[in-house]
């Protein structure tokens, strides 16, 4: 899995791995101090931190696909990580690279969609789980699910990643059960 951030996705999906019989292998971050790299730590799960900052991208990126193959990854799991991956990762893993995103994609890709949606007035908002292609939010639809609007911006953040938790876990686990 890759992750920049807090990680709340990052555990669910290790415990909904975990609870289907699958393992997670390894937390990839990109930001130190990250909290996704406590929760690793808390959850059992090898991390490592591979940062792009004052190198070439590639060099990043060809460091993060081998540390996937030398952990055996079967499945990619974008969990919070703000980074667009370029084509060497998407090919190696097409298919099997996945995002969660906040919102009912098409509408409201990239950054702050939940707040963006929110103060268009949306009635309703959702989560979308995707495959990773080159673009940003732009990959094949595996999955979403609905999420009526609250009474403000801070329950409908909540209502939301309660959604992510849920979807994701599911249908990283379906995937799972398939290359097994």
């Amino acid at each position: 899995m890759l992750a920049s951030g807090n990680g709340s996705n990052f555990a669910a999906l290790v415990r909904a791995a975990r609870d289907a019989g699958h393992q997670a292998v390894l937390l990839i971050c990109d930001k130190p101090g990250a909290y996704c790299l406590e929760r690793a730590e808390r959850l059992g799960v090898p991390a490592r931190l591979i940062q792009y900052g004052g190198r070439p991208r590639a060099q990043a990126e060809a460091d993060i696909m081998a540390a996937l193959e030398d952990a055996g990854a079967d499945l990619v799991a974008l969990a919070g990580f703000m980074r667009l991956l370029g084509r060497p990762v998407i090919e190696r893993w097409r298919g099997r690279i996945l995002n969660v995103h906040p919102s009912l994609l098409p509408a409201w890709a990239g950054v702050d969609s939940i707040r963006r949606a929110y103060e268009a007035g949306d009635p309703v908002l959702g989560v979308t789980v995707h495959q990773v292609d080159e673009g940003m939010d732009t990959g094949p639809v595996l999955g979403q699910e609905r999420v009526g609007r609250a009474a403000t911006l801070a329950e409908t953040e909540s209502l939301i990643h309660q959604a992510e938790h849920r979807l994701y876990a599911r249908l990283v686990v379906e995937l799972l059960d398939e290359v097994d």
